[in-house]
């Protein structure tokens, strides 16, 4: 699955001039956390955060009078606290290269970008989505976290033995585990009871860490 079947395609935006008062409430209108930053042809130029508008007030320490803070944040625009070095990527790059991009530069949303032109955006809150639908979270069925050795052959196997009791697998994932001759395997199974689907998988080579 790639980034361009998951983002939002049109994305809250806001322009470097705007009032720092008025993004806030742009983001609060419209529950979202970070607002892409585009000029008038809607090329990416900045991304800005509710954390950035945040904090762009005077400290409390400050020796400024009230009028002085009032009139220097009148003329705070968007331009004087977005993030002007944007991580972006492509539409065409595959989910899982976004969520390593997140995670490694610890930033919770990615503008997505053609030629230079924001077409979409995806944030942690859309992974957050299609990891639910990987593990089948909101699907009935029996979930079993197997310890299983990695060799070639275990996970035909294993599946092999639910198709033969009539199995419905709903969702399946694998794990790293503690160690490394090992993995773990979480799997969801409809169509077969539970105490018939932990028989079936009962061999010296797999062992059940969780069923419910």
């Amino acid at each position: 699955m790639l980034i361009r079947d998951r983002m939002s395609k049109h994305p809250i935006t806001v322009t470097t001039d705007v009032h720092i008062d008025e993004a806030l409430k742009v983001m609060r209108d419209n529950k979202v956390r970070r607002l892409p930053v585009v000029d008038k042809a809607g090329r990416l130029v900045g991304i800005v955060s509710e954390m950035d508008l945040l904090y762009a007030s005077p400290s409390p320490a400050t020796s400024l009078s009230v009028y002085e803070i009032h009139y220097l944040m009148a003329r705070i625009t968007v331009q004087d606290v977005m993030t002007k070095e944007v991580i972006s990527i492509g539409e065409d790059t595959p989910l899982e290269e976004a969520a390593r991009v997140m995670v490694d530069n610890k930033i919770g949303g990615l503008p997505v970008v053609r030629d230079g032109t924001l077409v979409g955006i995806i944030t942690e809150t859309d992974l957050f989505k299609i990891f639910l639908e990987l593990l089948g979270a909101r699907e009935k069925g029996v979930r079993l976290t197997l310890q299983t050795p990695n060799r070639k052959g275990v996970l035909a196997t294993i599946t092999s033995q639910i198709a033969k009791i009539g199995g419905d697998i709903i969702s399946l994932g694998t794990f790293l585990g503690e160690d490394p001759t090992k993995g773990l395997l979480t799997i969801k199974v409809a169509g077969v009871p539970q105490d018939q689907l932990v028989k079936a998988l009962e061999t010296p080579d797999i062992e059940l860490v969780d069923v419910r």
